[in-house]
């Protein structure tokens, strides 16, 4: 029986809030997998009622605003009916060429887990260029042994419930891939949806520099090396540059012009805008933080007794 013809024995992980304009698609993308579980995060649109049309199983998360997240919870507390799980967002699609290559590499004993190429589309075109592509993530692994890094975010107000941009942190002795064929990250909502995300993700970003600008411990983290894969160089040099000043123009220098990000068209000078723009938020939240202690209109002497961050007691709240 060929790979195409037969379920392929891998748990596909789909974290979910109100995405009923991604979810068919993603679903229709991901029903070669020998288990779909949607983790919601209590949606009142159409999301469940779509799920449970392509049949997937239903869970849902209640964060209580401390750590784990909705993706790390999932992993602890979930019951996979397979080794292997792949983790999808909702706005993500694995493609028929990509589901032949999982097929194959999930046999390797010497593997525990790969890295998944994304292609990122906006405004429809796919935007190639300004550093966005390859943009690698450890989305396939052996449950067993991979957890999301611990940034020690989890307490940031208005963020959200779920790991957006933490990475797996792999244990045991076998190695770790990259495969060939790419995955599609294409959202079907509009402008606002995406203004609104990195306004919360600015919120997260600015947590994560003052982290760093303050020498917190990376030791639940995946580290970062000058020398080591694409996502450790990456965190290497986010080190570098959240020392850096006049971020919002170099961001979009960056993009535009040193990574040739005016090769994709007017999306991609929209999208470096658009950068810049959030790389704004996260200096302004982040000095925000810094001399407020993420509150505005609160007089530093009032700081002296309470403790510095974004992150409020939030109120208990039971997962289950």
């Amino acid at each position: 029986m060929t790979p195409t013809a037969s379920k392929i024995p891998v748990s596909v992980l789909i974290p979910a809030k109100n995405e009923e304009e991604n979810l068919p698609a993603c679903l229709a993308s991901v029903a070669r997998a020998d288990e779909v579980l949607i983790v919601d995060s209590q949606s009142s649109d159409r999301s469940i009622e779509i799920a449970e049309q392509f049949g997937a199983k239903i869970e849902q998360f209640y964060f209580n605003g401390r750590w784990p997240k909705k993706k790390n919870w999932s992993l602890d507390n979930l019951s996979f009916r397979n080794d292997w799980v792949l983790i999808v967002d909702c706005d993500e699609r694995i493609t028929p060429e990509l589901w032949d290559e999982i097929a194959i590499a999930i046999q390797d004993p010497d593997y525990c887990g790969y890295y998944l190429n994304r292609r990122v589309f906006f405004l429809g075109k796919w935007i190639r260029h300004g550093g966005k592509y390859p943009d690698w993530n450890l989305r396939l692994f052996k449950h067993a042994q991979g957890r999301y890094e611990n940034l020690k975010t989890e307490g940031v107000r208005n963020t959200g419930d779920n790991e957006v941009h933490e990475h797996v942190v792999m244990s045991g002795p076998e190695k770790v891939g990259y495969l060939k064929e790419d995955m599609l990250h294409e959202d079907f909502r509009d402008m606002f949806h995406w203004i609104e995300r990195h306004n919360r993700y600015s919120n997260w970003e600015a947590q994560v520099h003052f982290n760093l600008l303050t020498g917190q411990d990376d030791a639940e983290t995946i580290g970062a090396s000058l020398f080591g894969d694409a996502v450790k160089r990456k965190r290497f040099l986010k080190k570098i540059w959240v020392r850096l000043p006049f971020k919002p123009a170099l961001r979009f220098i960056l993009f535009y012009f040193i990574q040739w990000g005016f090769l994709d068209g007017k999306a991609g000078y929209i999208y470096g805008r658009l950068l810049s723009q959030y790389e704004y938020q996260i200096g302004v939240k982040l000095y925000e933080l810094q001399a407020f202690g993420g509150k505005l209109n609160v007089s530093k002497d009032s700081l002296a007794t309470a403790p510095v961050g974004l992150a409020e007691e939030p109120e208990k709240v039971t997962q289950s």
